[in-house]
C-alpha cells in the first residue's frame, strides 16, 4: 500500500517516491503526498520528474484502494524513480478553505446545533449544507461574525490517527448527517480544531487558523424544507 504522506504532514510539496505499478492513464507510487480527492476536497494535481522527464499530473484518485496518479503522455516505467511536486499555491489554498468549512461547521453545530447535510469546496470558495428550518440575512450575519471571531482567536489544528473504537467514544464526532465512514477501516483520523471543532476528516489542513483569512459569506439558499445551504469565499 501506498504510505499516505498528506495524512500526517499537509505542508510537504516535494517528495522522492519509485513507481510501484501502472494502471490504465496512471501509476501507482510506494509513497505520496499527492490529496486523492474525497469528503468534498478536489484532488491535488502537480508534476513527476525523473531526470529530464516530466510527467503532468492531472487528476488523483482512489482506484480498488490504491491511489493512481493520472498523467498525460506515456506512462513512467515500473520501478523509476521519481520526484513528485504539487501545485502548492492550489494545494494551499484548498488546505485553507477545507479549514474554513470547519470553522463554520463547528459554529453552527456549537451555537445552533444544526448538522451538516453536505457540502463540497474549490480553492478559496465552498459550500456547505445544514439542516435550519429557516434562514435570514441577520442570522448569515451572526454566523459571518462568529466564523471569523475563530480566525482570529488562532485556534491550532491537530490531527491524530486513533483506533476506531476509540475514535468512536469521543460525543459528536460524526457531524454529518450521514456517517459516511466505511465499516471496514479500522483507524480513524481525527482533525481538531482546539477549543471549537473535533471531526473524523480524511483531507488537508493549516496548522492554525489564523492561516485562513478572512471568511466571507457571500450567498445562502433553501434546498428544502429544513436543509440551507451557505456559500462561503476566503479573501
Amino acid at each position: 500500500m501506498t504510505d499516505l504522506l498528506f495524512l500526517t504532514d499537509a505542508y510537504i510539496r516535494e517528495f522522492e517516491a519509485v513507481v510501484t505499478a501502472q494502471v490504465e492513464g496512471g501509476v501507482v507510487l510506494d509513497r505520496t503526498a499527492f490529496y486523492p480527492g474525497g469528503g468534498g476536497q478536489p484532488c491535488d494535481v502537480g508534476s513527476l520528474q525523473a531526470g529530464e522527464m516530466t510527467w503532468d499530473v492531472v487528476k488523483v484518485q482512489k482506484v480498488n484502494g490504491e491511489v493512481v496518479h493520472g498523467v498525460a503522455g506515456d506512462l513512467p516505467e515500473v520501478g523509476t524513480a521519481v520526484t513528485g511536486k504539487l501545485d502548492w499555491e492550489r494545494r494551499y489554498q484548498l488546505m485553507r478553505t477545507h479549514t474554513a468549512m470547519h470553522i463554520l461547521c463547528g459554529v453552527v453545530w456549537r451555537d445552533y446545533g444544526a448538522q451538516v447535510t453536505g457540502g463540497n469546496m474549490e480553492p478559496l470558495q465552498g459550500r456547505m449544507d445544514f439542516e435550519f428550518e429557516t434562514m435570514q440575512q441577520e442570522l448569515v450575519a451572526e454566523i459571518e461574525t462568529a466564523v471569523n471571531s475563530e480566525v482570529f482567536a488562532e485556534r491550532d489544528v491537530r490531527v491524530q490517527i486513533l483506533p476506531r473504537e476509540e475514535a468512536f467514544q469521543i460525543p459528536d464526532l460524526i457531524r454529518t448527517k450521514i456517517n459516511l465512514l466505511p465499516e471496514g477501516i479500522s483507524e480513524v483520523r481525527i482533525v481538531e480544531l482546539v477549543g471549537l471543532d473535533l471531526q473524523a476528516d480524511g483531507g488537508t489542513h493549516v496548522n492554525n487558523t489564523s492561516e485562513v483569512g478572512i471568511i466571507k459569506i457571500v450567498d445562502y439558499k433553501s434546498k428544502g424544507k429544513i436543509n440551507k445551504r451557505i456559500y462561503v469565499e476566503l479573501v
